[in-house]
């Protein structure tokens, strides 16, 4: 059984005990959070749409953290213009505790 949420712009594919890093959050470590579901799919079928509005994903925050540095070089040739930058992106990383699906919107 999976599940697809929507965090931050971005759809992520997960499964109960999934860790992964999402956007950040604010959320203490430990603190458990919900996200609303695009869709479940499991030995059944594929649920999405009405059969899912009710549907959410429960995950416990594990910590919060920053990515990798990536370096930001700007540059214009013959115009002796350089800009160096660098970025450090924060992140939540997040381990899925359950996939809740709501079995009485499901048309039978």
């Amino acid at each position: 059984m999976y599940a697809i949420f929507e965090n931050g712009s971005k759809q992520y594919r997960v499964s109960e005990g999934d860790t992964l890093k999402v956007e950040k959050l604010n959320a203490e470590v430990g603190e458990t959070v919900e996200f609303p579901v695009i869709l479940i799919a499991d030995e059944k079928g594929i649920l999405v749409g009405k059969e899912v509005e009710n549907a959410k994903v429960a995950a416990t925050v594990v910590a919060q953290g920053k990515a990798k540095k990536i370096i930001v070089f700007k540059y214009k040739s013959k115009k002796n213009e350089r800009k160096k930058q660098g970025h450090r992106q924060p992140y939540t990383e997040i381990k899925v505790t359950s996939i809740g699906s709501n079995k009485s919107a499901k048309a039978e």
